[in-house]
Formats: structure tokens, C-alpha cells, sequence
């Protein structure tokens, strides 16, 4: 007997390599040393920095990739696993210089395995962050056939002068939203539900997607904000905290980005919510605040600033084309967040 008698094909992985390493080398930085295929991957810091911080994060895609592996679409959920990492460390005001992946399947499906890849280096594209490096598991007996996970972790520097923890919020500052893309990739246990309770199909074109599958439309990658908040930091825009919308929605992911002593009020009916969660909300007969407390809601990322920038904020954004909205102000309190 050999290794590949029990599961696992040395030779496709290493076929595998070869055939991810443009995708990977695409998304190289100056600060990028060696290349693909060592024990590590190497990156010198960024010039300029007087007190470098770094910030890491780490994060996965979660039950979202049931649905990509059920529509057999798997170019997308590589966007989301840096999304979810590097929107992260970006609350904190730091650049993403670097990403690295782990990818775990049962059996090595070069085809699909190297859409996800390709997904995963478009999303540190759009970040700006080199693909470091990463691991591929095969690992059988342990996935269904066909099934695979991913998981990320992303390292970013900001200067410590800048850095942002929450420490710089006034009472009276204004919360900016920005439009999510969708689910993102939170609440997909509850949406899975949904589907399946209700008989619904993947395939199913509900009249509100405008001709979009249901599978097309839950499987929108996650926005990453990076490079318009890293153009925004360089404004005379004071920027004194930033919150990315996750698991938990508004209510558990706003007053983390608080000082101390400081709750949120958020108006409810200040930005228009996408028809998706309308469609899940009607579909699921899930009550309002059970939909806040799940999913994002329309807003995928949170800019706090003081009352008396608010329109200069409002009109970069709408500069940068970006969708943004005054959703909500700083109170005292005691860490929470109501809505009015």
C-alpha cells in the first residue's frame, strides 16, 4: 500500500501547485520575498513607518460554502474569506500587506479547488494584499466528496499614532454606513433553514431578484472596503473608529468600535434594506429584530465621524461612488445599541 491507496495523491497536489502559482504570483507586492513552494513565505515591512503596529486577523467563509459547493459556482467564496479578514484588521485603520489560506477537502479537485484559489487572489487584489502563501489538506474520510472548507489569516501594519481602538468616539459623533453586497457571509445556517423548511430550490427565481437564482444571489461575495478607507484615512476627514458588520449584525458588531461609557442610536428606516432580506424575512417568517441580530441588514461597514463633518464624508463618499448612508449618532450609555 501507498499514501494514494489511502486517499490522499501526492502528485495532484503538487499538480496543484503549479497549476494555482500565476493566481498566487498575481497578487505579489515589492515587499514579497522568495516565491511559492517553501517552508514560509517571506515579507520585508513597508518603508515610511515611524512606529510600524501590526494587526492580524483571522476568519472563514462559514455554511456560505454549502451553498456554493450545492450551485457547483466556487469562484466567488475565495472573495469572501479575505473579505472577512482583511475588512476586519481594517477597523483599526491598518493597510493589509499579506494573506495566507488554508484549504481542507476530502479528495484533491484540481478544477474546483483552483477556482477557489482564484477567488481567494482576486479578493487580495482588491485589498491590495499579496497571497503569502497557504496550505492545502487532502484529508479523506474527513469531507464528503465534493465538499471542501477554507479558512484565512491576514497581517496588516498602520502607524501607532493612527491606530484606531474605539478611544478617539465622542458623544454626538455620526455613524456613516456603507452598503453591503448582500448576506455577505453571515446568517447562511439560518438562510440554509430556510430553504429547506420552506421546499424552496436553489435553482427557485423569486420575481424580487429581477431573474437571479436564488443561489446567484445568496452566493454575492462580500464587499471589501479597503482601498476607498484607506484613500478616506488620507482625507482631512477625521476618522475616529470603524466597525466591519459581521455575525450579530448591527446590534453586536456597532458598540465595539465605542469608547468607553458611549451606546448608539441607530435610525431603522435611514437606508433602504436589499429585497434579499426582505425575501428571507417574508420566507422565514423571522420577526425584525431576530433579522437585525442575524445578518447585516444593508450595511456591510460603519464609519464614525464628528457631527460637524457629516456632509463632507457623505459627499466623498458619493465621489467614490460609493453607497453611503448617515445611519445613526453616539450617546452615552452603556455600550449598546437602539433603534429609533
Amino acid at each position: 500500500m501507498d499514501y494514494k491507496d489511502a486517499g490522499v495523491d501526492v502528485e495532484a497536489g503538487r499538480s496543484f501547485v503549479s497549476q494555482i502559482r500565476q493566481d498566487v504570483e498575481s497578487t505579489n507586492r515589492p515587499e514579497v520575498l522568495g516565491g511559492l513552494g517553501g517552508f514560509g513565505g517571506y515579507f520585508q515591512m513597508p518603508s515610511g513607518y515611524q512606529q510600524p503596529v501590526l494587526v492580524s486577523g483571522t476568519d472563514g467563509v462559514g455554511t456560505k460554502l454549502k451553498v456554493a459547493q450545492a450551485i457547483n459556482r466556487h469562484d466567488t467564496v475565495g472573495i469572501d474569506l479575505v473579505a472577512m479578514c482583511v475588512n476586519d484588521i481594517l477597523t483599526s485603520g491598518a493597510e493589509p500587506l499579506f494573506f495566507l489560506d488554508y484549504l481542507a477537502t476530502g479528495k484533491l479537485n484540481s478544477q474546483q479547488l483552483a477556482e477557489v484559489v482564484k477567488g481567494i487572489a482576486q479578493g487580495c487584489r482588491l485589498s491590495g494584499c499579496a497571497l503569502l502563501g497557504g496550505e492545502t489538506a487532502e484529508m479523506p474520510g474527513f469531507y464528503q466528496l465534493g465538499e471542501y472548507d477554507l479558512a484565512g489569516f491576514c497581517v496588516g501594519v498602520v502607524e501607532k499614532s493612527k491606530l484606531l481602538d474605539g478611544s478617539r468616539v465622542q458623544i454626538g459623533d455620526v455613524a456613516i454606513g456603507l452598503a453591503s453586497a448582500g448576506l455577505h457571509s453571515n446568517g447562511f445556517s439560518l438562510v440554509r433553514k430556510i430553504i429547506e423548511t420552506g421546499g424552496y430550490s436553489w435553482s427557485d427565481t423569486p420575481a424580487i431578484f429581477k431573474g437571479n437564482s436564488l443561489g446567484a444571489e445568496l452566493i454575492t461575495p462580500t464587499q471589501i472596503y479597503v482601498r476607498p478607507i484607506l484613500e478616506l484615512l488620507k482625507t482631512e476627514i477625521e476618522v475616529h473608529s470603524m466597525a466591519h458588520i459581521t455575525g450579530g449584525g448591527l446590534p453586536e458588531n456597532l458598540p465595539r468600535c465605542l469608547n468607553q461609557e458611549q451606546s448608539i442610536e441607530v435610525k431603522q428606516d435611514s437606508w433602504t434594506i436589499p429585497p434579499v432580506f426582505n425575501w428571507l424575512a417574508q420566507a422565514g417568517k423571522i420577526q425584525p429584530e431576530a433579522m437585525f441580530n442575524t445578518f447585516n441588514m444593508g450595511i456591510g461597514f460603519v464609519v464614525i465621524v464628528p457631527l460637524e463633518q457629516t456632509n463632507l464624508a457623505l459627499d466623498w463618499f458619493k465621489g467614490q461612488n460609493i453607497t453611503a448612508f448617515q445611519i445613526g449618532q453616539v450617546v452615552s450609555g452603556d455600550g449598546t445599541l437602539s433603534f429609533s
